[in-house]
């Protein structure tokens, strides 16, 4: 059937056009060997569909008919191959979107990347893509492979012989990109998509997920990440996809920097953390290198569990050390390991020697003719979501290519084996558990990682269906450009955040006054927004009882070079407790975030930190509390009293949210936060706004 021309909006369908088609032109095809436009042709051998050359001077290249033009062809076609010079570009591309075509492929280099001229050119063509709808992969990309439409379009050596599999790969770097596709068939799964994005001038990664969301033949997505300049569009897509389809993030580029670094909140935590909290909450589960990234996307194209909070690992070995390691790894990633239910220890004893440990890991001190029993009892326990089971290979007394499929089509649990042996033993053992749709691994360490990987998938989802909170009760508030302390807690107390009582005072007559109104002991500070942060300047002043250490601190406050008008805030002075700080800022690339971590004037020494994309659920903001090495100061520590982590979580979620209901605030810091065993107050605040 032949594709419709689709509207400027709809362009999904169209970046299905051009990663799916059914037909492809080549404009630039050429029958001489040496140049890209018979390259081009020449990988499009084994495509099903439809080739149209398009070289006005040749009638025939690789016995498919040419054309002299795009519309001499006489119909839309899905995908266009652009094998001519920068230069011609801009009006290839032009052509190819007002003939109804699906979208393009620029390979080529000498845009953005090579300059100012390429750039323009760049620019020129993302705006008729914006405009038409057209859909641009590249330019400067190594192109792509769809295995299941037996297309290769690219001109990387050796992609034809990559196998067809159901994990997709998507990469910022087209080297990485077939770098893992290789990897990928060489583990014997294969791919289901390749796909480089270059220069990303139309379609980006985000695009991309949004398209394999869509693909029916990919079940897992590998991803590779540098920079992010468009940090919130991944993020949000990522939030869509994983629920759907399991995504693996290999993030690099420590050193990729965005206004929230350059910010004060942001100097307390680094860029590449912030991309990390980032992919975690959007429901990725990153992984530190290459061979992690193909393994753990692998065991998620075969096996997924449903969306869970703290999803619970078995673990059954035939050797004690081995299930002590994978016990310690999965401890040390925070994985649960929960104990069996009595009834399952009970009838795990039926069928192993007393002196075995029972509880989860499960020790059957070597395998024997009891271990199908033993796994299918592990596996029915209902704390237990998945199963791992390691033994060292010993075809005698286990055949785990027959047991450990049917164990799990019995129970409907994941199931991973791993063994250890000499590889002419054990090769063929994998190679059948790998027709039958179960992960192996060669290693308790690796097995160990499967499991955290399919466990932090599974938190991962659980998050992303949390919902986020939104402020309301702050968004009448006006808010000038960069407000003083006194207006910025305003704000805070419109948002529901107590602050303590105080006056603003111009004169000393009238701080005398304030004196005499507030509870002693007082705090006397310098009212400016010139000065940010007051401490360091000598704004602050503590512990004022009488009018003689008022009248002291006043004369230390006028000492203070300001160029605006100065005042006073004279301040009740707070009780003694911990002092966190919250502070939420827009990066140039996530948009709103928010940090938390202890607080007080030693706040960036410590830089004990964690943070999120805004806004953010309850849950989110207890997890970022528990993230934190000073997580058990808040939960009564050497006899202090347990202090208010609902209180505090409040707060986090509701300085989140605040930037969306305020658009002109650019970063709100609260510093020190100070929690109770009832409730928090926030002694310090700094909001800067347009």
């Amino acid at each position: 059937m032949q594709n419709s021309v689709s509207p400027p909006g709809n362009r999904l369908t169209n970046l299905t056009r051009l990663f799916s088609p059914r037909s492809i032109a080549v404009v630039g095809a050429s029958a001489s060997t040496d140049k890209a436009g018979y390259q081009a042709v020449l990988s499009l051998q084994e495509f099903s569909g439809e080739v149209f050359p398009v070289n006005p001077k040749a009638t025939e290249i690789l016995g498919y008919k040419t054309y002299p033009s795009l519309k001499a062809i006489g119909k839309p076609v899905d995908l266009v191959i652009f094998a001519v010079p920068a230069a011609a570009c801009v009006e290839a591309v032009r052509e190819a979107s007002q003939t109804g075509c699906g979208g393009g492929l620029i390979m080529s280099g000498g845009y953005a990347e090579s300059g100012p001229e390429g750039a323009v050119i760049q620019a020129q063509i993302k705006d008729i893509c914006q405009a038409s709808g057209f859909r641009l992969l590249g330019p400067n990309t190594a192109g792509f492979v769809n295995k299941h439409a037996s297309l290769v379009a690219s001109f990387a050596g050796g992609t034809e012989h990559i196998r067809k599999g159901h994990v997709a790969v998507i990469a910022q770097s087209s080297g990485i990109n077939f770098m893992l596709s290789f990897f990928l068939s060489g583990a014997g799964h294969g791919i289901s998509c390749a796909i480089g994005v270059g220069n990303a001038a139309d379609t980006d990664v985000a695009d991309v997920l949004e398209f394999l969301a869509e693909d029916p033949g990919t079940r897992a997505i590998a991803l590779h990440l540098e920079g992010i300049p468009n940090g919130r569009r991944v993020y949000e897509a990522l939030r869509r996809v994983t629920p759907r389809k399991p995504v693996v993030v290999l993030a690099v580029g420590r050193e990729d920097v965005g206004d929230f670094a350059q910010s004060h909140t942001g100097n307390l935590i680094g860029s590449y953390d912030l991309k990390i909290n980032a992919l975690v909450q959007a429901g990725a589960v990153p992984v530190a290198t290459i061979e992690e990234l193909a393994s753990a996307a692998i065991l998620l194209s075969l096996h997924r569990l449903p969306a869970k909070r703290n999803p619970g690992i078995g673990i059954l070995t035939g050797q004690g050390g081995a299930g002590l390691i994978m016990l310690d790894l999965l401890k040390i990633a925070g994985i649960d390991v929960p104990m069996l239910r009595d009834a399952t220890v009970a009838k795990i004893g039926t069928l192993l020697p007393p002196m075995t440990y029972m509880k989860n890991p499960v020790d059957t001190a070597r395998p024997g003719p009891t271990f199908p029993d033993v796994l299918t009892a592990l596996a029915s326990d209902d704390q237990v979501d998945a199963v791992i089971a390691f033994a060292i290979h010993e075809p005698a007394t286990l055949h785990p290519e027959e047991v450990i499929p049917r164990v799990k089509a019995a129970v409907g649990k994941p199931m991973v084996f791993g063994t250890a042996g000499p590889q002419e033993g054990i090769r063929p053992t994998i190679n059948a558990l790998r027709e039958k749709g179960v992960f192996t691994a060669e290693s308790p360490e690796k097995l160990a990682q499967a499991a955290i990987v399919l466990a932090k998938d599974a938190i991962g989802q659980w998050k992303v269906a949390q919902p986020a909170e939104t402020a309301t009760s702050a968004a009448g508030v006006k808010v000038g450009v960069n407000p003083d302390e006194h207006a910025s807690k305003q704000l805070l107390e419109a948002m529901g955040i107590a602050t303590p009582k105080r006056a603003v005072c111009s004169t000393r007559e009238e701080a005398l006054a304030a004196f005499k109104s507030i509870s002693k002991p007082l705090v006397a500070k310098i009212l400016s927004s010139e000065i940010a942060h007051k401490t360091e300047a000598g704004g602050v002043h503590l512990h004022i009882a009488d009018e003689a250490a008022l009248n002291r601190a006043l004369d230390a406050l006028d000492k203070i070079p300001l160029k605006g008008a100065r005042r006073y805030l004279i301040e009740a002075m707070a009780p003694s407790g911990l002092e966190m700080i919250v502070g939420a800022v827009r990066d140039a690339s996530f948009g709103p975030t928010i940090m938390v971590g202890l607080g007080g004037t030693i706040a960036e020494a410590i830089k004990d930190t964690t943070m999120r994309v805004a806004p953010i659920s309850k849950s989110d903001a207890h997890e970022m509390l528990s993230e934190l090495r000073a997580s058990a100061l808040l939960d009564g520590w050497r006899g202090s009293p347990k202090l208010d982590r609902e209180a505090l979580a409040d707060a986090i979620v509701r300085l989140a949210a605040v930037l969306d209901s305020q658009p002109a605030i650019k970063e709100i810091e609260v510093n020190p936060l100070r929690v109770y065993p009832q409730g928090v107050l926030a002694l310090d605040a700094l909001v800067v706004s347009a």
